[in-house]
Parts: C-alpha cells; structure tokens; sequence
C-alpha cells in the first residue's frame, strides 16, 4: 500500500481543487440535491476514470504526437464549459422555468471531461509519474482508471453537498443570483489553465 498512497494523495489533491468538474458538482448539488445529480457525478468520475486509462494505454502518446487534436480538444471543451457556465449564470433560484432546469446526464459529464484539457494534463501527468506501480500499459490503465474515478467520486460527491448545504441557506432571489454568477465565473477561470 505504501506505493500507491503517493498516487491516491495525487490524484485526491487533483480532484477535489476547484475546477470544471467541482463548479459542476456544485450547482447541481444546489439546484438539484444529490440524488438528481447522481448522473452527473457518475459521468464525471467514469469519463476521469477513463480518461486515465487512455492515458495509461497510450492515447496520451497520439495527442502529443498531433497537436491539432489537442488544440480541437481544448476549443471544444472550451466552447462547452462556457456553455455551461452561461446557462448557471444566468439560472436563478432552483426549481423555476429557467434554461438550467434539470441536471446534467451521465452522457453529458464524460462529454465534459473527455474535452477537459485539465484532466488530460493531469492524467497524462499521473501515466509518466506512476509507471513505476505496474507491470505494462494494460496494469497500469487499471490502477489509474481505479484511483482516479474513485477519487473522483468522492470529490464530486464533497463538492455536491456543499452545494446541497449553499441551497438550504440560500433563501433570496438576489442570493441565488449571486451563487450562480459565481459559479459561473469559476467555471470560466477553470478554462484559462487549458491555453496557459
């Protein structure tokens, strides 16, 4: 065990620092509670998951090799987020008729973080460091793909309740307002790492 722990602390820190994923995580924990939002933490964490498996397996080695699929991929991912960060922003309090009026899918959460540039980088990042642990690609695409959607989950489900805890102290529209700009604004700023 004592091999692995620095990998687990790697990717728990990587997971549970605000981003994308986190912002999500939270307005849907706010505007929808947990149970609705199931769906969306579970795309996250698969889309993660296998996203590190890729890396694992290689994929990481394509997407160095041609920089234009990484600019596409980063574009994409940027185009959607802001997406998304517009409709939180201007959403108001949960449960009115507003353009964010129901959560995001399973599909929709490994959209997000298959065009996550951030979580390439950190999974990319987590192949070169931790190949060490395993026996081949193969291994090591099931120990990342483990770890990270694992710690994934966990942060996604501490970021949902947090957001679950803002909604019950949240009572005037102006609060609301506030929240979901702000979210949105987070959202945002998790793009400008991608094209730094």
């Amino acid at each position: 065990m004592d091999q692995f722990l620095p990998l687990i602390v790697f990717a728990f820190v990587s997971t549970i620092t605000p981003g994308g994923a986190t912002a999500l995580a939270t307005a849907s924990g706010a505007h929808f509670g947990f149970w609705r939002s199931v769906p969306l933490l579970a795309g996250i964490s698969i889309g993660l998951a296998s996203m590190a498996a890729a890396a694992a397996a290689g994929l990481a080695g394509v997407l160095l090799t041609w920089p234009w699929l990484q600019f596409a991929m980063k574009a994409l991912g940027s185009v959607y987020l802001s997406w998304l960060a517009l409709r939180i922003a201007r959403s108001g309090p949960p449960h009115l008729q507003t353009s964010f009026s129901r959560p995001a899918s399973l599909a929709g959460g490994i959209w997000m973080l298959w065009h996550n540039p951030k979580g390439w980088a950190m999974t990319m990042g987590a192949a070169a460091s931790f190949s060490v642990l395993a026996s081949g690609p193969a291994h090591l695409a099931l120990i990342l793909g483990l770890t990270f959607g694992v710690a994934a989950a966990v942060s996604l489900l501490i970021w949902c309740m947090a957001g679950q805890i803002l909604a019950r102290a949240i009572r005037r529209d102006w609060q609301w307002r506030a929240l979901n700009i702000t979210l949105g604004v987070v959202l945002v700023a998790s793009i400008i790492p991608m094209w730094t």
